[in-house]
Formats: structure tokens, C-alpha cells, sequence
């Protein structure tokens, strides 16, 4: 998981989509070479799509507010650009640390704006994406119980333990919340069909993914 960026020199090719978030999260190989590969992006894509947010969701201008600078901060990018959002604002911990990001904005052709992690955010964006691990949004959370951030839909990469203060204040909030496991269900199909060449068994791969989620809250 936080080698996305540095397998990248490691491969022998890089699909277009991969080479413009800057991260791979798959490596198939193929023929004795590495093919690297970016499932996240679709998966978001998806992800969002099984909770009614697609393109025709979000009204002209619409705005996204990314959570973190890391390599899934960077297909979070490629999600918004693929949703048809170009205006985006990055809250990052370590600002230092996002020329990556930023590098990947240039190369997708999206307008970002960085700004410091928990700093006021002005308005409401239409889309949040938070691509932090669990706990470090919790202060967005609070913004939204305070009604001070009330974004229309939200997606979480959080899958356990779920649900977050995050999602749980936003769908209270009335938005659209998609979650973590959503997106690791979607990638992972992605990942199926490049290793295999078949059709993912969604259902099945779902059921699984519960089940075993399930297993370990109860190990808890």
C-alpha cells in the first residue's frame, strides 16, 4: 500500500493513467516484464456511481476537497477529473511533502489548491474525498456536525473499522457517503479482470469482503 509511487522506476511499462497520477497499485506480469497499472481511479469512480454521484450529479462549477497529499490523493485527482470537477482543493498534513501531488495535478490538468491540514475551508465543497487514514479526519467531522462543512456527497477510503465520525456525521448531514470497502471492492475488481482477463464475480467478491469484515469487528 505506500509503495504506489515508489514501484513506479521499477517497471518496464506504465499505463497512461498511471503515469498521470504518478502511482501503481497493481503490477501484472506479463511476459517476463512489469506492467503497472492505476485501479484506484475507477474505483473511486465507481465507488461513488453505486451511491447515484456520477458527472450529471454534480452541477457546473462544481468543487472537490481532497483530505491528504499521498498517492491516493493523487487518483482522487484523476476521479475528480474524470467526474468533471477541474476546481480542487488539497488540505495536505505535510505540505512540503506534496510536490508529487502537485506534479500529478499539472501532468492530469487540474487546478489545485493547497492549503494546511484543518485550516477553515471556505464554503461547502460539493464533493469530499478523504484520503487519510482513520482518525485523521475526525476534526472534519466535527466541522460537519457543526454544520460549518456540509459537502453533498462524501467518499472515505476508511473501510474499518466503519463506519468513521467522518461518514457518520456527513450521511446525518444528509450526504451521499460512499465508503471505504466500496472502493477496495471496485479496485480490486479492476485488479481481477488485468490478472485474469475475466469478468470480476462482484457479488461474490463482496459477500467475501463483508464477511470477512464482519469477522474481524467481532474479534475486536
Amino acid at each position: 500500500m505506500p509503495l504506489k509511487r515508489a514501484v513506479l522506476p521499477l517497471l518496464d511499462r506504465t499505463e497512461p493513467l498511471a503515469a498521470e497520477v504518478g502511482a501503481a497499485n497493481t503490477v501484472v506480469l506479463r511476459g517476463g516484464r512489469r506492467h503497472g497499472h492505476n485501479t484506484d481511479v475507477p474505483g473511486l469512480i465507481a465507488a461513488l456511481a453505486e451511491q447515484g454521484v456520477t458527472r450529471t450529479f454534480f452541477p457546473p462549477g462544481a468543487t472537490v476537497l481532497i483530505l491528504g497529499a499521498g498517492a491516493t490523493a493523487g487518483s482522487a485527482l484523476a476521479a475528480a477529473r474524470g467526474l468533471g470537477i477541474g476546481q480542487v482543493s488539497v488540505a495536505a498534513r505535510d505540505p512540503v511533502r506534496a510536490s508529487d501531488l502537485l506534479a500529478a495535478a499539472d501532468r492530469l490538468g487540474v487546478k489545485v489548491t493547497l492549503t494546511a491540514f484543518g485550516a477553515p475551508v471556505g464554503g461547502s465543497p460539493d464533493l469530499l474525498i478523504s484520503a487519510v487514514p482513520a482518525g485523521a479526519a475526525d476534526r472534519y467531522a466535527q466541522r460537519i456536525s457543526g454544520r460549518a462543512l456540509l459537502p453533498r456527497c462524501l467518499i472515505d477510503i476508511v473501510y474499518h473499522p466503519w463506519p468513521t465520525p467522518l461518514a457518520v456525521t456527513a450521511r446525518q448531514a444528509g450526504a451521499a457517503v460512499a465508503d471505504g470497502f466500496d472502493l477496495l471492492l471496485h479496485q480490486a475488481a479492476g485488479q481481477f479482470e488485468l490478472m485474469t482477463g475475466k469478468p470480476a464475480p462482484l457479488d461474490a467478491m463482496r459477500a467475501a469482503g463483508l464477511e470477512c469484515l464482519q469477522a474481524g469487528q467481532e474479534r475486536r
